[in-house]
């Protein structure tokens, strides 16, 4: 792939971004926009440039992190996906064109002020507009150092000259001109002048879609653009301050606008030559620039082809001139079909709203980015005031478009038109030429590796019984290996170093191996040699580090899957994991370590409760305290103003959690107003604190964090979270290790009479609670039928209990029962049960228990979760007839797991 030359410096960037802005949207959109504003024209400039300045910075931060060609549709691509891209790409690539061919069109009604022979839109007009439009093609096929060259010389002069005219009019100004204020439309009039003249800062960022060829673009590029809009913002604001001070607001707003103000306002001082020369001053001023569109806008067909969304011609660079040629004909035929073929004082107003749009998604691509932690993202610039400069661009945005959209409808339906080019063709030749999702893409739902994983194989033998993904800021590597060695009991590590790089990045352009991954392995492997582990390190490189992450543990098929906890960053505002889905979906049990820089175990606390993952937080405390030789100690949280019965029914939990171990275990019960920091004022006296995964996740608790992710950043020790998937759901517990239990175990023992039904009718989840719950109401004594659907409603709000496949575990625990009852149901049809996988349910092993009965339950639960895995027996109770077929499936199936 050919690279374009990197020659322009920071004088270079700050004209061609000033260049970019002046001309139409100074000398024309002034006296257009006036007849909203009224006398406040000044404000809506100002206002204008104020909404800009989010954008302005959300987007020398992107630049910094992906200085390439292509600006904006690189950013939305590599954000949003490469349908967003080509939207957004050709759409600012369609808007650039069309202000250019505005600009081009526009400095007519100057030439017609300046020699009135010629006419506003007479024919040597147009033919001059078309002259000139084949001058900046020539130039821009030449290079770009020429453009900048021609670009400085003219921006020197247009704002040497407008700044002139300024200073000349502010010292006739005549306050009494302002008097009229907004004028007859208000306040709503001076925002929809905001909205309409947001245009003329159409060109402060596009300097970024020639990123490629700016030298030191970390330092550039960001200064050049905020510089741009410093002076600019400035320019705009005093000189239409001026043009109201000096010529009374009824001549400007005569004839629905005066489309030559500037030069108006240079013929008021009385001096012919100044008005001529102020007419001069916008033919070349908008001449430069139409020049500046059609360079930024050449850039985005160039990255687009290249990446495979465009015909491949269009990336071709020049040989001589190492200019994208083609891209920027193709840009020069549009804005001539502009010019002799289209309103383009609609298209420009069309296009000031699309550019609203573009500037908002760039605020919101820089919070999608940084939430999300991509490892290629590395801006050299970072923006203040992060997020609230970006909400408050966003915000803005939105405000201006509805009062555009209030004030013509029409605008809705144009702006909508604009994408379509895009979208079509996207859809026609795009979507065939790329497997690009972009980071927001690659962060949703994935259903194709759910489905993957379903299709893959099932009874391939173990590789590696844990796998440590590492993703390059882990603060101790070797803390995750050991503790991975922990897990893996006597098993196989493996060790995965992974970089992450943009999608565009092509792998096999990657070459040798990174210094630091390099060193990592180093350390790894003389660690594994030292201690004798039994693990094997691997580096690989990733365009989706999730679909990398999920397909190793499947490949491999680990038990265990460890990583280090993610947490709020300095940059960042959210908690959530960066690969959250892999929580959700990885085919092991999950755990994430944050690391407290503790490296003897000595004393360990143990926050457990019943749920899903309890059973594996037991097991696993008791493995890692026997083989650190450390002290064990579970803790539960009660509330200050919980009666003390509570006090005795955790202690009693406790206890039975306790008996679960092998390894003398303490107990512990915090009472306090906040569980967190009441647990986390705990771990001070314990080297790490052991816990489960969060059972539901919310949207606010994946922005905001739950109380886990609470307690984890507050803890004063290293944490370790644990969460096993649906399907493998308590099959970490086994028999009491004191044997009270043991092979005795029957799970038909604990089946209640007319608690088994099959080809059982119900249409949804609530109505399959109902007939659960009717069949246990005569089992159970002392609770009613509605009594134990709520509790069963109750916990499935906690957390969805299905375990893929069209099986669900739903259970419940009920105060004052003292023994477990298991219901075993088969459904007619399957029911949404919204199932990880997606699936219905089908098949309901029903848990009832007592708060007193954790260990028999989760042996229950244990037993069915082993039934499913290892035995065909629900694929047999899915073909029974009566509950006498059932009962004699789960026995034959039970006998099996016995053996």
């Amino acid at each position: 792939m050919k690279k374009l030359e990197r020659r322009l410096t920071l004088p270079s960037v700050v004209a061609i971004a000033i260049s970019a802005m002046l001309g139409a949207g100074i000398f024309v959109l002034p006296g257009l926009a006036i007849t909203d504003s009224g006398a406040n024209l000044w404000l809506a400039y100002l206002l204008a440039g104020i909404c800009v300045l989010p954008a302005a910075i959300s987007k020398s931060e992107l630049a910094t992190a992906m200085p390439t060609s292509g600006g904006t549709y690189v950013y939305i691509d590599r954000t949003f996906g490469p349908l967003a891209g080509t939207v957004a790409g050709l759409g600012l690539w369609l808007s650039l064109l069309l202000k250019s061919a505005f600009a081009l069109v526009g400095f007519s009604a100057y030439l017609a002020a300046i020699a009135p022979q010629f006419g506003a839109h007479g024919p040597f007009g147009v033919s001059l507009s078309l002259l000139l439009l084949a001058l900046i093609l020539l130039i821009n096929v030449r290079g770009v150092g020429k453009v900048s060259k021609a670009q400085v010389f003219v921006m020197i002069l247009s704002v040497s000259g407008l700044a002139a005219i300024a200073v000349a009019g502010g010292m006739r100004f005549d306050i009494s001109n302002f008097e009229v204020g907004t004028g007859d439309k208000g306040t709503m009039g001076l925002f929809v002048a905001t909205a309409f003249v947001f245009v003329a800062y159409n060109g402060v960022t596009k300097v970024a879609a020639i990123a490629e060829e700016i030298k030191q673009p970390e330092r550039n590029l960001p200064l050049g653009i905020l510089l741009s809009l410093l002076i600019v913002t400035a320019l705009y604001t005093s000189l239409t301050a001026v043009l109201v001070g000096n010529v009374p607001v009824e001549q400007l707003t005569a004839n629905g606008g005066d489309e030559h103000a500037i030069y108006t306002l240079a013929a008021s001082f009385g001096i012919h030559a100044v008005g001529i020369g102020a007419g001069v001053l916008g033919v070349l001023t908008m001449t430069s620039m139409a020049n500046a569109g059609v360079l930024a806008a050449s850039r985005f067909p160039f990255a687009m082809a290249r990446e495979g969304l465009l015909p491949k011609s269009l990336s071709s660079v020049h040989a001589r001139f190492l200019t994208p040629t083609v891209a920027i004909m193709a840009s020069g035929v549009v804005v001539a079909v502009a010019i002799l073929a289209l309103d383009v004082h609609r298209m420009a107003e069309l296009a000031s709203a699309f550019l609203i749009l573009l500037y908002g998604a760039e605020n919101l691509a820089v919070i999608v980015l940084r939430e999300s932690r991509v490892q290629w993202y590395k801006p050299s610039f970072r923006s203040p005031l992060y997020p609230w400069l970006q909400a408050f661009g966003l915000l803005s945005g939105a405000a201006l478009i509805v009062i555009m959209v209030v004030e013509d409808p029409l605008i809705s339906v144009g702006a909508t038109t604009v994408a379509v080019p895009g979208l079509l063709m996207f859809v026609l030749y795009g979507r065939k030429r790329t497997k690009r999702r972009g980071v927001l893409g690659q962060r949703g739902r994935r259903q194709e590796l759910v489905a993957r994983a379903e299709n893959g194989e099932e009874d391939a033998g173990e590789e590696a019984r844990v796998v440590v993904s590492l993703f390059g800021k882990e603060r101790s590597p070797e803390m995750l290996v050991e503790l991975a060695d922990v897990l893996a009991d006597g098993g196989k590590v493996k060790v995965v170093s992974i970089t992450d790089v943009p999608e565009q990045t092509a792998l096999d352009a990657l070459s040798g191996e990174d210094p630091h991954v390099a060193s990592l392995r180093r350390r790894i492997s003389t660690m594994g040699d030292k201690e004798k582990l039994n693990l094997d390190f691997e580096h690989t490189v990733s365009h989706d580090m999730i679909k990398t992450v999920n397909e190793i543990t499947r490949q491999l098929h680990c038990r265990w899957l460890i990583m280090e906890w993610a947490g709020r960053t300095r940059w960042t505002l959210t908690v959530a994991n960066p690969l959250g889905w892999l929580r959700e979906h990885v085919q092991a049990n999950l755990a994430t370590f944050h690391d407290a820089g503790v490296r003897y175990l000595q004393k360990i606390l143990v926050f457990v409760e019943p749920g899903p993952h309890d059973s594996l937080v037991i097991h696993t405390a008791d493995r890692l305290a026997q083989r650190e030789g450390a002290e064990l100690t579970f803790v539960r949280f009660v509330r200050n103003d919980a009666p003390l019965t509570q006090d005795q029914a955790e202690a009693d939990y406790l206890d039975q959690v306790r008996n679960m171990c092998r390894t003398p275990a303490q107990t512990l019960i915090v009472r306090g107003r906040n569980e967190p920091e009441a647990i986390a004022k705990e771990t001070a006296a314990f080297d790490l604190l052991i816990m489960g995964g969060t059972v539901k996740r919310t949207r606010m608790r994946n922005m905001l964090g739950s109380m886990r992710d609470k307690l984890t950043a507050r803890a004063a020790c290293s944490v370790l979270r644990l969460r096993t998937p649906p399907e493998q759901t308590h099959e970490a517990f086994r028999a009491d290790p004191k044997g009270s239990e043991g092979d005795a175990f029957s799970l038909l023992s604990f089946v209640e009479d007319g608690c088994v039904a099959a080809q059982l009718d119900v249409r949804n989840k609530d109505a399959a609670f109902q007939k659960f719950a009717a069949a246990f109401g005569t089992a159970v004594p002392n609770f009613s039928s509605e009594q134990i659907r709520e509790a069963l409603r109750e916990r499935e709000h906690a957390q969805n209990t299905s375990i893929g496949q069209g099986i669900a575990l739903p259970h419940a625990t009920l105060q004052g029962v003292n023994r477990t009852y298991v219901g075993i149901f088969v459904g007619k049809a399957a029911v949404d049960y919204g199932a990880p996988d997606g699936r219905g349910a089908d098949v309901f092993f029903v848990t009832l228990g007592g708060p007193g009965d954790r260990s028999r339950h989760l042996m229950v639960l244990s037993t069915v979760a082993r039934l499913v895995k290892l035995t065909p027996m629900v694929e047999q109770l899915r073909a029974a007839k009566d509950a006498a077929e059932i009962l004699r499936i789960v026995a034959e199936c039970s006998k099996v797991i016995a053996q």
